[in-house]
């Protein structure tokens, strides 16, 4: 899920669908989903555009420490902002922050403390994608609109969007419990190897701005054919 100027000749996910809605509602014949199929092999996608690989270290993404991989004793219940850094194909690190949905948040909470929501929540959360069952690494973009989402200030157990009030349970796969986002924020998990954090596969489930777990999971695969 690619984001570029105004210039380029790509467009982003965001302004084709608005584009695609409007073209729908003046022709009626417009198919969002077939013109969005069409439209995704188009995409350049480059390693610092891609969306978190397994492999991947999670680093700073504070200016202060921008890069500098994340220390365990560094974390706690408030979220630490992160981005995963990667390889491109020289062996070179790239940090994947041209991909605004990379913004993350880690966290680090007594053990014992994460559920499991009821399978009729349609949220996941991999309780083996959680280090000692304390460390948890989210996508920190509401899927509302893509706003960053801190800790509510009167519970560091949830997160509160300051543009709509969307609200989230960190202890229960980001699970809305509160305003208008449509889903969960998807969890990215990850393991601790050589001290570092490391992320075991991509996003659980569809972050911001895809329309539904297929549309991501095609994204996924169109992901895996460009990098190999």
């Amino acid at each position: 899920m690619t984001r570029y100027k105004k210039q380029d000749p790509e467009i982003t996910r965001r302004k084709f669908i608005n584009a695609a809605l409007g073209a729908g509602a003046a022709v009626g014949t417009v198919s969002l989903v077939t013109t969005l199929g069409a439209a995704k092999p188009a995409f350049r996608l480059t390693p610092d555009k891609a969306p978190p690989q397994k492999g991947d270290i999670l680093v700073h993404a504070d200016a202060s420490k921008e890069g500098q991989p994340i220390k365990i004793s560094e974390l706690s219940e408030q979220g630490v902002a992160a981005w995963p850094m990667g390889k491109d194909a020289e062996g070179n690190n790239v940090i994947r922050k041209t991909e605004p949905n990379n913004q993350l948040a880690v966290f680090r909470f007594e053990q014992g403390g994460f559920k499991e929501p009821g399978k009729d929540e349609h949220v996941e959360l991999k309780l083996d994608g959680i280090i000692d069952g304390q460390i948890i690494a989210y996508s920190n973009k509401c899927t509302h609109a893509g706003c960053a989402v801190p800790n509510d200030p009167n519970d560091a157990t949830k997160l509160f969007c300051p543009c709509h009030s969307g609200q989230y349970d960190v202890l229960q796969g980001c699970k809305v419990i509160g305003g208008p986002p449509p889903r969960s924020m998807p969890q990215l998990p990850i393991k601790l190897e050589n001290d570092q954090l490391v992320v075991t596969e991509t996003f659980v489930s569809a972050p911001y701005g895809f329309l539904n777990e297929a549309d991501w999971e095609q994204y996924r695969e169109q992901v895996k054919e460009i990098l190999g």
